[in-house]
């Protein structure tokens, strides 16, 4: 990005940054005709990222950073679209109004279909957010999650992630609206595209209470959210490490020898096998601390000590900055499971 570029994009946050968190004052829903009024201010638009071809009619934008900040704009999750023969199916909208334009745009180099579908895989909002986009560009866009996730969204963690996405960005996600899904799916529930089946998936606490993973029948391939990440390691108070086991059980049960679409790192056939072992390294190293009668803060020293979790302690991105917290939660969740 050249300097002119970057110093325009910085005078611009810092006018937003005096205007104050304007988006506060829009209500949590919109009307469609509300979402286009010209009168709401934007931040500035997020660089390209070319979509990661996948299998003939699947991509993938996958972003190469971990977490938000104000120089990703908070471009942390990545983006997958189907290419179907009734329209564009995106699964995870991304975090923001102009990361969901961002992803248009590189949708726009490949088809003009429009928008027909939107799955959202759970209620951070790094998933939803860019919701906004894709109702704007397609306004008879349907909008599917878990009814659990539709509920979350509207009572508190639609204002809670877009007031947080806004303060690590500095505002960069500005003139982002609250855009709910609004189309309930059930464990189970099969979707005709016509080229392309996509069946729903959700078996209980993983990394949210509400983790819908989405298989793409056809291709043998399987959406998962942030059930399992590659080379990440992320929020987990929501969560749970023995529901994250359970589910990895049952996914590799129901779509055997899959090939994983993670919401974070690059897609492939070993992400949950890979998951699965820090987690585990993490976990168990917890249940023998709890048998020893460790300390609570001695939590991080016995999951550091582990060899899975040294394994992958170099790879994985954010591990020195929650590695403490991870093991802290895993260490209270094998603390109650002895009761």
């Amino acid at each position: 990005m050249s300097e002119k570029i970057q110093d325009s994009k910085q005078d611009r946050r810092r006018f937003l940054r005096n205007l104050g968190l304007m988006a506060a004052a829009v209500p949590a829903t919109m009307s469609t005709q509300a979402l286009a009024d010209d009168m709401v201010i934007e931040a500035d638009p997020v660089d390209d990222i070319p979509a990661y071809w996948l299998a003939e009619n699947i991509y993938c934008i996958v972003s190469p950073w971990g977490f938000a900040r104000p120089d990703n704009q908070g471009m942390m999750s990545n983006i997958t679209f189907l290419v179907t023969d009734k329209g564009v199916v995106v699964i995870d909208s991304g975090a923001s109004l102009q990361i969901g334009e961002m992803a248009l745009r590189q949708i726009r180099k490949i088809t003009d279909k429009p928008i027909v579908a939107v799955f959202n895989s759970h209620y951070h909002g790094d998933h939803w957010l860019g919701n906004h986009a894709m109702v704007k560009d397609s306004p008879d866009v349907k909008l599917y999650s878990l009814q659990s996730n539709i509920d979350a969204i509207k009572s508190g963690q639609g204002e809670f992630w877009l007031n947080l996405m806004e303060r690590s960005t500095n505002n960069a996600i500005t003139g982002t609206v609250i855009t709910p899904p609004e189309i309930a799916v059930e464990h189970g529930e099969e979707f005709d595209f016509g080229n392309f089946t996509l069946r729903m998936h959700h078996y209980g606490t993983a990394h949210t209470p509400s983790d819908l993973s989405v298989e793409i029948v056809e291709m043998n391939m399987i959406h998962v959210g942030d059930v399992a990440m590659d080379n990440r390691i992320a929020f987990m108070d929501d969560g749970s490490f023995i529901g994250s086991f359970e589910t990895f059980g049952a996914l590799k049960k129901a779509v055997p020898n899959a090939y994983w679409i993670p919401a974070h790192g690059m897609p492939g056939h070993g992400v949950l096998e890979r998951n699965e072992e820090l987690f585990r390294g993490i976990y168990e190293a917890q249940e023998k601390a709890v048998a020893d009668m460790a300390m609570p803060d001695e939590a991080r020293a016995y999951a550091l000590a582990d060899p899975r979790v040294q394994k992958y302690a170099p790879v994985t991105q954010g591990f020195e900055e929650n590695i403490g917290r991870y093991a802290s939660l895993a260490y209270l969740e094998a603390e109650a499971a002895t009761f």
